[in-house]
């Protein structure tokens, strides 16, 4: 799983285009059902908690700016045995593809970052 690329709109990931804020999984990209880093519940993160392998952590973009979540969030991803990270989203996508190219089971949740820019990560070479 590599995130090519990210703007306001969405993502592009592993080359196919994902609208909206978005869930990434070892294997597969849902959408992720939050307008904003608000939205975000325990609930939200429920989707990791049923995965085998364990995910050992999730990193949470939430936009152009790295907001707080609530503690009880925190804390339920925490207890679980999963890590989380939260970052904004341009932060985001690149912890998570470094974590992808070591070889970590990591998931992600992704807002898109408002704006009229179009960003792309370039971290990883392509044979």
């Amino acid at each position: 799983m590599y995130i090519d690329s990210y703007n306001s709109r969405g993502f592009t990931i592993n080359g196919n285009r994902v609208l909206g804020p978005c869930a990434l999984l070892p294997h597969s990209v849902v959408q992720w059902n939050v307008g904003s880093y608000q939205d975000i519940t325990e609930e939200s993160f429920s989707l990791f908690w049923m995965l085998e392998p364990r995910i050992e952590i999730v990193v949470v973009g939430t936009g152009n700016r790295t907001e707080r979540l609530h503690s009880k969030v925190l804390q339920a991803i925490r207890q679980r045995g999963i890590a989380v990270e939260v970052q904004d989203t341009p932060g985001a996508c690149a912890t998570f593809n470094f974590l992808c190219h070591e070889g970590r089971v990591a998931g992600a949740v992704l807002i898109p970052p408002p704006g009229e820019t179009s960003l792309t990560y370039m971290g990883q070479d392509k044979e």
